[in-house]
Formats: structure tokens, sequence, C-alpha cells
């Protein structure tokens, strides 16, 4: 499965890119996420539940960060088990634009999933990911215009 998007943040470049490497900010805006650690600059822990169709599972995952070419572009790879209900590996890449005040900001995502998630059905999948990936980046782009507001 792949997803691909454009999201206009009204924020600098250096805003976004920080609130991207802010776990509680991150935290906050994953649907779902129930906790987020970061062990270093490169490696975090997620716990997060999601319900795809019927099946309600809670995952458990590392994210790798690779920011070689930030603030401009960075990309991650992470993988996750949800028990019975299956697993998930992919990865993303993103890239950041200053444009005035605001940034553009690009990600192009891959995801392989396996277990019952996958019998679930690829059209039921792949609009469920772009709703989650909305949901994400509507939530983010609103914390880090809150942030310039306070």
């Amino acid at each position: 499965m792949e997803l691909s998007d454009e999201i206009i943040i009204n924020a600098p470049k250096d805003r976004v890119y920080a609130a991207l490497n802010d776990p509680e900010i991150l935290q906050q805006c994953i649907p779902g996420c129930e906790e987020l650690i970061k062990h270093s600059d490169t490696e975090l822990e997620a716990k997060v539940v999601l319900k795809v169709g019927p099946v309600k599972a809670k995952f458990s995952g590392d994210v790798q960060l690779d920011t070689t070419g930030a603030p401009d572009a960075f990309s991650l790879t992470g993988q996750g088990n949800g028990g019975t209900a299956g697993h998930a590996k992919g990865g993303a890449d993103v890239t950041l634009t200053a444009d005035g005040d605001q940034t553009i900001l690009r990600y192009e995502a891959k995801a392989d999933i396996g277990g019952k998630l996958a019998q679930l059905g690829s059209r039921l999948i792949q609009s469920t990911a772009k709703k989650l990936a909305a949901k994400f980046f509507k939530s983010f782009a609103d914390v880090v215009n809150e942030e310039r507001v306070t």
C-alpha cells in the first residue's frame, strides 16, 4: 500500500521540523497513540490502538529515523506487532519546503500488513490509512499553528 500527500502548515520550516521531532506533539497527533517513548534522536517506541473495520488491535512497535537530509528531508521506517490482529511494517519519506512564513510538507509512505488485518481487503485498509494520515496531519498542523499563536 502506498500513500502520498502534501499539506501546508502555517509555520516556518524550523518550527515544523522541531515539532516533527517532539514526542509529546507526535503522541498528541498520532491517532490512537497511547505512548511514545524517545530512546534516542533516531529511535522511538510507540504503543497505538487502532480499529480497522471490525478488527481492533493494540500495536507496539519501533520507529527508526534517518535525519541525514534534515531539516529539508528525512525518512522513517518502522514495524509494529498487533498480536493476533496482525503486523505492519513500512516507512515514509518526508520533505519540508519553506514558502514564506509557511512550510509545505510532502510525504510518500509505503506499508505492508499481515495477519487478520490483511484479510480485511485492500480497499478498507487503504481508506483507513488515508483517514488516519489525514487525521494526523490535520492535528499536527493545528498543534503547530496553536504554538505560533501562543
